[in-house]
């Protein structure tokens, strides 16, 4: 694959263009606005990591007809902002492009595929159908990232920690197309698993997401916080044992206990989760991808949720309240 598009040149767009554009036979080019694009165009890739600053020069534009066909194009956006971004970046994709979304929570393909919700869509990610209109499944290859990125200044990304990537095809097995880009990825120097469930490793990741993005976001508590208080501990594990019930009849049943789980955020020690970033930044928060998409697997399902329905209410009134979620109500 010699060109590839990144949509999205924030904190993990950008942490994955520059480690790309290190390649010497591949052409990295963005598509942004705003100052990112002004700084993109100024300085070009820029990663800052404990050791260095890197920098590649890099072809951005706020316009996808420019930048032209893609044979990889990868969406690293916010939720929010999908809609939008898929009515835009048609020009990007030809029949044999692979679109790699690199976002966080359930994707607006998750429910494709799943014998137990045939039929379904997803309202609260994909609204009306649109996105999947836009980049037809048989596009995608899903993502998992694991690590942590923030943007100091526009164009600018600074790397913390992780260096890990999942990839896999929706429908699950293997593919030469998958392959193709996880060799990729490993010679830009990701820890790269190529996945042959990718649905579960997904599941698996909001899963701890679920609860720690949105309470933080909430009380403003970094997850050492969040997990030192018993009562606020004892909820996320009461709606993450919800969660665990709706991915067992979806194929993406989870092992571990909530707990189990608590112990190993608990690593992270003074963590700032990314929607308490996105909150003091004033940005819009990724609630639906994390929060709402879940619940509403549950009423697809027949699964009763009053913990997650909870943990929603709460966390959307306070985005509201804040300008940082729209008011407009186009679901239960």
């Amino acid at each position: 694959m010699k060109k590839i598009c990144i949509v999205g040149a924030g904190a993990i767009g950008g942490f994955l263009g520059a480690k790309l554009a290190a390649l010497d036979d591949v052409e990295v080019s963005a598509l942004a606005r705003g100052k990112t694009l002004e700084a993109l165009r100024q300085h070009g890739w820029r990663l800052r990591t404990a050791e260095r600053t890197v920098s590649s020069p890099v072809r951005a534009s706020h316009s996808a007809s420019e930048l032209g066909p893609q044979e990889l194009v990868i969406i690293a956006v916010k939720g929010p902002a999908l809609v939008q971004v898929a009515a835009e970046i048609a020009p990007l994709i030809t029949e044999d492009t692979v679109v790699l979304p690199a976002m966080n929570g359930v994707p607006w393909w998750f429910a494709g595929g799943v014998e137990a919700l045939r039929g379904k869509t997803l309202e609260s990610v994909d609204p009306g159908g649109s996105i999947a209109r836009a980049i037809p499944q048989r596009h995608v290859l899903g993502a998992v990232v694991h690590a942590s990125t923030s943007t100091p200044e526009p164009g600018l990304v600074a790397h913390k920690m992780g260096n890990g990537l999942i990839v896999g095809e929706p429908e699950g097995g293997e593919s030469a197309r998958a392959r193709r880009v996880a060799q990729l990825l490993c010679r830009a120097g990701f820890d790269v698993t190529l996945s042959t469930g990718i649905r579960q490793d997904i599941w698996y990741k909001l899963w701890g997401n679920l609860t720690m993005n949105p309470v933080s976001a909430i009380t403003g508590a970094t997850v050492d916080r969040v997990l030192a208080d018993p009562l606020v501990r004892a909820f996320c594990s009461s709606a993450m044992a919800e969660a665990s019930q709706i991915g067992a009849r979806i194929g993406c049943a989870i092992e571990q206990s909530p707990e189990d789980r608590h112990v190993v955020t608990a690593k992270l020690g003074a963590f700032k989760s990314s929607m308490l970033q996105d909150v003091e930044a004033g940005r819009a928060i990724e609630l639906d991808s994390i929060v709402s998409a879940v619940r509403e697997l549950g009423q697809h399902l027949g699964i009763q949720t009053p913990n997650i329905d909870a943990l929603l209410g709460l966390a959307r009134l306070f985005g509201r309240v804040r300008g940082l979620y729209p008011e407009a109500e186009h679901r239960a």
